[in-house]
C-alpha cells in the first residue's frame, strides 16, 4: 500500500470514519454520509476526493432519484481491513479473523489455562501464531488485535485486567502482546466489546441508547449513550451479575452474597436445579431437560428469568435506553427464561417504558471473539478517543499513514 501523510489526527480520524461507514453499512452517497457522521458536505467532498486519489474510494452506479439530480454512490476499492478478535476464557480462547464488513475469514480454538504462571506467555504464542497465520494469505491489511476479557479493564489502549474468574489481578495483556506482536493491541470488558460491534453491525445502526445484557456462565451488561460505551470511572461499569438482590442469598463469585449472578449464572441454574432433586451438572443437560418436559426444569428457567427481569426493569428505570439486546450463550434457552422474564421486567418497569423491544440475537461460539474484534474495527468512529495511542494506530494502519 502506498504511504501518504496527513497534516492531523483528527483528519485521520474523520477519513477513517467515512472508509470505516462504507465499509460496515455498503455504498453510499456523499450526501448520506455527511449525514451519517455529522459533517458537513464540503468536508465529506473535499476528503472522499482525497481518498479517492489515494485508490481506496471509487465512484460506482447512480442512485435512483424520485426528483432532481441523481447522486453519485461511493464504495471501498476491495477490502480496507481487518482485525483478530480474540475471547479469553478460563481453558480456552477464540479467535476470530474479522474483514471491516464484518465478514468472518476464519476462526480459531485454542486450550489455555489462565491459571498458569505461563498464561500471558500461551495467550501471546496462540496469537502470534494466528497474526503468522493470517498474514501468509493474500487480503485485506491487518489493522490490530482485540481481546475480549470477563473482567475489567480501566483503559483500553493499556489493557491491563483484573478479572477473578481467570484468576487474573493487574494482568498487563495488552503491554505483554503488544510487545510480542509489534501490533496495535486493545483489550476491553467482553460485554462491552459485543456493544461495539453491536454498534457497528447490530441496534448501533438505528439506536443511540441501548442496552446490552448477556447471559451464560456470568451475566453482564454494557451501557452504549449517545453511541458510545459507558465505561464509568475506572472500567467497570456494567458489572450487572453484581448488582445484590438476595441478602440470604447464596455467596457469588465475587464474595458477596445474593448477587444476581450467583442466582442467575450457570452455577446458580445447576445449584436451584438440584435442590429441586434434578442431578444435571450442566447448563446444557438442565435445556435439554426443560426442552423435553421436565417440571422441574422448567421451574428452574422461569424462577431465574423472573430475577433477571426484575433486575433488568431496574436497570432501564435507571438509563432509559430505547431498546434491550439479549446475547450470550443462554439464549439457546431463552424459551424458557421468557416464561418468568417477560412477566416481571414489564410489571416492574415504569408505566412509559413497558413497551421497551427485548430484541434476542443469535449466538454461537465465535460470538465473543467477534465482539473483540470489533473493538479495532470500531476505532475509526471513535470521536471520544477512549482507544488512545493505540486508536491512533488503527487508524494510521488504515489509511496507509506513517507513524
Amino acid at each position: 500500500m502506498a504511504v501518504h501523510r496527513y497534516s492531523t489526527d483528527r483528519g485521520d480520524l474523520t477519513r477513517t470514519a467515512i472508509l470505516a461507514l462504507l465499509g460496515t453499512v455498503g455504498p453510499l452517497s456523499r450526501t448520506e454520509i455527511a449525514r451519517r457522521l455529522n459533517l458537513s458536505p464540503a468536508t465529506v467532498t473535499q476528503l472522499t476526493r482525497e481518498l479517492m486519489g489515494h485508490g481506496m474510494l471509487e465512484e460506482l452506479e447512480l442512485e435512483r432519484s424520485k426528483g432532481g439530480r441523481p447522486a453519485q454512490k461511493l464504495g471501498l476499492v476491495g477490502s480496507a481491513g481487518r482485525a483478530l478478535g480474540v475471547k479469553v476464557m478460563t481453558d480456552h480462547i477464540v479467535i476470530v479473523d474479522v474483514r471491516l464488513d464484518g465478514e468472518v475469514l476464519g476462526s480459531w480454538e485454542r486450550p489455555i489455562d489462565t491459571a498458569a504462571p505461563t498464561a500471558l506467555d500461551d495467550l501471546a504464542d496462540s496469537v502470534a501464531a494466528a497474526v503468522a497465520r493470517t498474514s501468509a494469505e493474500t487480503g485485506p491489511p491487518l489493522l490490530g488485535i482485540g481481546v475480549g476479557v470477563p473482567g475489567s479493564v480501566e483503559d483500553q489502549a493499556v489493557g491491563t485486567v483484573d478479572a477473578p474468574t481467570l484468576g487474573w489481578q493487574a494482568m498487563p495483556v495488552g503491554q505483554r502482546l503488544r510487545r510480542r506482536l509489534d501490533l496495535p493491541v486493545l483489550v476491553e470488558n467482553d460485554v462491552n466489546a459485543l456493544a461495539a460491534a453491536e454498534r457497528l453491525y447490530g441496534r448501533g445502526r438505528t439506536h443511540g441508547d441501548f442496552l446490552v445484557v448477556t447471559i451464560g456462565r456470568g451475566i453482564g451488561a454494557a451501557i452504549v449513550t449517545d453511541g458510545r460505551v459507558y465505561r464509568g470511572a475506572r472500567g467497570g461499569a456494567g458489572e450487572f451479575g453484581h448488582v445484590p438482590v438476595d441478602a440470604s442469598g447464596p455467596v457469588c463469585g465475587c464474595g458477596t452474597p445474593g448477587c444476581l449472578e450467583a442466582l442467575t449464572g450457570a452455577a446458580g441454574l445447576i445449584a436451584s436445579a438440584r435442590a429441586r432433586g434434578l442431578t444435571v451438572t450442566t447448563v446444557d443437560e438442565l435445556g435439554r431437560a426443560a426442552t423435553a418436559g421436565d417440571t422441574a426444569a422448567l421451574e428452574v428457567f422461569a424462577e431465574a428469568g423472573a430475577t433477571l427481569g426484575r433486575a433488568a426493569a431496574g436497570l432501564i428505570n435507571v438509563v432509559d435506553p430505547e431498546v434491550v439486546v439479549m446475547l450470550g450463550e443462554g439464549t439457546a434457552d431463552w424459551p424458557f427464561w421468557s416464561t418468568g422474564f417477560e412477566r416481571a421486567i414489564r410489571a416492574h418497569l415504569l408505566p412509559g417504558r413497558r413497551d421497551i423491544s427485548v430484541e434476542v440475537e443469535s449466538w454461537d461460539d465465535t460470538s465473543w471473539a467477534q465482539g473483540a474484534a470489533a473493538l479495532v474495527l470500531a476505532t475509526p468512529f471513535d470521536a471520544a478517543g477512549a482507544a488512545g495511542e493505540q486508536g491512533r494506530l488503527v487508524r494510521a494502519r488504515l489509511i496507509g499513514a506513517t507513524t
